[in-house]
């Protein structure tokens, strides 16, 4: 006891940046660990009301608490029921008059109590678990430290790519400037009929995403099949369709792309099975997928092309009402027509935002 009392002695600069609270509803177990905490050097505070001391962990940081079992006017555990609702970082150490009356291990676990101890006149054992815990702490701060700097080096990176892909993505629109915009359009289009289905936020984000980069593969078309004005040979054609497959193979070296890739794969599958790359039908498609073929016909069809002007709008809807279960899924291409229908303003200000 007298040796590791003096080892922590030696370390009482280490241990004032590391703060204490002990709760007991008896003034003299407060007043004991109080002297001993303090002459180790530990920054302590001690409370005798457990309601208190739940406030004070609301609107306080502490490292560590020490936790008597048996209170009034609630017990320990139902102390530390109320603090994980909020706080699930606090390393605890509960403190029982006799072995017997410790709670169930079942209920340590659930409430993620990291140690008990007895009660005693001498502080031998709970001087051990406090030395654990600070040990431990120490531990998950250096941890918390370096997932945060890799979380900054990650998100560094991240962005780093996510420019070179977005710089792929202008290439492709120089190309053909017939689809100039058109990305743009698709991705907020996307998130139009998704918010319309009531899909999440993650979701959306990922629609959006998908949207912008939904056609990156065309950077590997020649660009006399992207602009060539007159109709492509069945060669030409087979090109075109590789786009989907390319478009995978550039963005499936990062981990940040990998939610938009059935996006960018399967977005010219039909729900019939005659789409491609391949030839998936109904809810084999990814669901994500098929909001984006309707986005991406949409605009195509809107959109003046080499051999067309923009088709008129009451032609745009007929198209989606006669391929509902052929190209589109029904019940996404109803969401959309209703769109079409009440909240044409909507796709308005997208389409003027982004004027190819």
């Amino acid at each position: 006891m007298r040796k590791s009392l003096q080892n922590i002695q030696n370390s009482t600069n280490d241990n004032s940046n590391y703060k204490i609270l002990a709760v007991d509803d008896e003034q003299g177990i407060i007043d004991s660990l109080s002297i001993f905490l303090k002459r180790s050097g530990y920054n302590f505070t001690g409370i005798t009301d457990p309601q208190e001391a739940i406030e004070r962990v609301r609107n306080e940081h502490f490292d560590l608490m020490i936790l008597d079992f048996i209170m009034t006017p609630f017990h320990g555990d139902q102390v530390v029921e109320e603090i994980r609702k909020f706080n699930k970082e606090l390393y605890i150490l509960l403190l029982t008059g006799h072995k017997d009356l410790a709670p169930p291990l079942e209920t340590i676990k659930r409430l993620d109590i990291q140690g008990y101890c007895e009660k005693s006149d001498k502080f031998d054992q709970l001087l051990l678990l406090i030395e654990s815990g600070i040990k431990s702490i120490e531990q998950m701060h250096e941890i918390k430290k370096i997932n945060e700097q890799l979380k900054d080096t990650y998100e560094k990176l991240e962005q780093a790519y996510l420019e070179s892909i977005e710089t792929l993505r202008y290439t492709v629109e120089a190309k053909d400037t017939y689809t100039r915009g058109h990305s743009d359009r698709v991705s907020e289009l996307s998130v139009l009929i998704g918010k319309k289905v009531g899909l999440s936020e993650q979701d959306l984000r990922t629609l959006q995403i998908g949207g912008l980069f939904h056609d990156i593969g065309k950077i590997g078309v020649p660009d006399t099949i992207l602009q060539k004005e007159s109709k492509l040979t069945d060669d030409e054609y087979s090109e075109i369709k590789n786009h989907p497959s390319i478009g995978v193979h550039i963005l499936s070296n990062a981990t940040i792309f990998k939610d938009i890739i059935p996006i960018v794969k399967h977005h010219h599958e039909r729900y019939d099975g005659h789409g491609y790359p391949s030839q998936l039908k109904g809810e084999e498609i990814p669901y994500l997928a098929r909001i984006t073929a309707i986005a991406d016909s949409f605009d195509a069809m809107t959109s003046r092309r080499s051999y067309r002007d923009a088709l008129p709008l009451d032609v745009v809807k007929e198209e989606f009402r006669k391929n509902k279960g052929t190209q589109f899924d029904p019940e996404l291409a109803d969401a959309f027509l209703d769109i079409l229908e009440n909240h044409f303003d909507e796709i308005k200000e997208i389409q003027d935002k982004y004027v190819g």
